[in-house]
């Protein structure tokens, strides 16, 4: 049963819209996705139905409030088709209004891009693309289970690129098994010859019940070693610093002007509906989460129900230790006057050991505490 939402004034709203479909399944990989073979009923098409009928609910939920982000992801958006891409923002129109210069996001397969795909998506009003990339390395990209080719990546940028998106992210996994220095720098330097505006780079995990995780325990490979992944960002962050673009988030990096509004909103305590299977969602004090499995979302909604599976009413406890786990892994820094006076006394022992430094009124990570943000959240926060 979905609790009454009142959203808070004067908060960026986005909407996040959860795509369950995938070609296959990297072996890395926990999201809430399904191959064709996995699914066995509901299709793009009557995922899309139940679509339109949550947009709606959620429109009547929260009332006429502009929408200043929208992000596609997955799963695998660009499987859909630009068509039902294009379908999929319709339907977000037809049940709000999206502000002016809203930001329009979908995430993509590179192997199932092309630059018709591209301009046909950007006539319909998406204007940011992000590409799945992980390495330019082969062998590294067979140990993530990765389909597309080395320079499959780059290239799919280039066109988003020619077809006027001014926004291009690329995603790096660095940490893989068998990766060396050389492979991760060059994959960097591939991403950044492709002109993009945005890089993210993400340590590899490795996610109980996942193939990778069978895999590392049977002792075929080994498990990401803590002191090489924080060589590794380390790497990636003097390439891309070199190159213009500046980490704005930990593991975020971006031209002037290029961050990603949406994933902004999220670090900054924003409001957003998610709709989709297995979707979360966050407005007012609410938090909630949606039926998982794709069939018996779609059923739930063509029942006129809601597909809320649970949700959370985020006290003032919860949101405080929110505020300093997101907001310290910003460039931007962390207002000192969220700190109560012992995580303020922390804040000094985190100064006094090189984790953060002092700016203005804002406690800002050095480039060591990157490498910790957890655990100086951890050390910040009150028991």
């Amino acid at each position: 049963m979905q609790p009454e939402l009142t959203l808070i004034p004067g908060s960026a709203f986005g909407i996040y819209i959860h795509v369950p479909f995938c070609a296959t399944r990297c072996g890395y990989c926990d999201f809430n996705t399904y191959t064709a073979a996995e699914l066995g009923g509901t299709s793009p098409d009557g995922w899309l139905a139940a679509l339109r009928i949550e947009l709606a609910m959620a429109a009547a939920a929260v009332g006429p409030v502009p929408v200043d982000t929208v992000f596609v992801g997955g799963g695998t958006p660009s499987l859909l088709g630009a068509q039902r891409l294009a379908d999929v923002l319709d339907a977000v129109r037809a049940s709000f209004t999206l502000a002016p210069g809203a930001e329009v996001t979908t995430e993509a397969n590179p192997e199932s891009t092309s630059p018709e795909f591209f301009a046909a998506i950007r006539a319909a009003g998406f204007t940011r693309v992000s590409l799945g990339m992980q390495s330019a390395s082969p062998r590294v990209l067979a140990v993530l289970d990765r389909t597309h080719s080395p320079g499959r990546a780059t290239a799919a940028a280039r066109e988003a690129l020619d077809a006027g998106f001014e926004h291009v992210n690329l995603d790096l996994i660095y940490g893989t098994p068998g990766e060396s220095d050389d492979d991760l720098s060059a994959s960097v330097d591939a991403a950044l010859a492709a002109g993009v505006d945005h890089i993210s780079a993400y340590a590899l995990v490795v996610e109980d019940g996942t193939a990778m995780a069978r895999r590392v325990r049977r002792g075929e490979i080994s498990a990401p070693d803590d002191d090489v992944l924080a060589a590794r960002y380390q790497l990636i962050d003097s390439q891309l610093s070199a190159a213009g673009l500046e980490w704005y988030e930990v593991s975020n990096w971006s031209r002037p002007g290029g961050q990603c509004r949406h994933n902004e909103g999220y670090w900054a305590g924003g409001q957003w509906w998610g709709a989709g299977p297995g979707a979360h969602g966050f407005i007012g004090d609410v938090r909630w989460w949606n039926i998982k499995h794709p069939n018996a979302y779609a059923q739930t909604l063509a029942a006129g129900q809601s597909v809320a599976a649970g949700f959370e009413r985020i006290g003032p406890r919860e949101r405080h230790m929110e505020d300093v786990l997101l907001g310290i892994r910003l460039r931007r820094g962390l207002p000192v006057t969220v700190l109560s006076g012992t995580e303020h006394q922390r804040a000094r022992t985190a100064i006094t050991a090189g984790l953060l430094v002092a700016v203005g009124d804002r406690l800002v990570l050095t480039d060591r505490g990157r490498l910790l943000a957890d655990a100086v959240v951890r050390d910040l926060l009150d028991d």
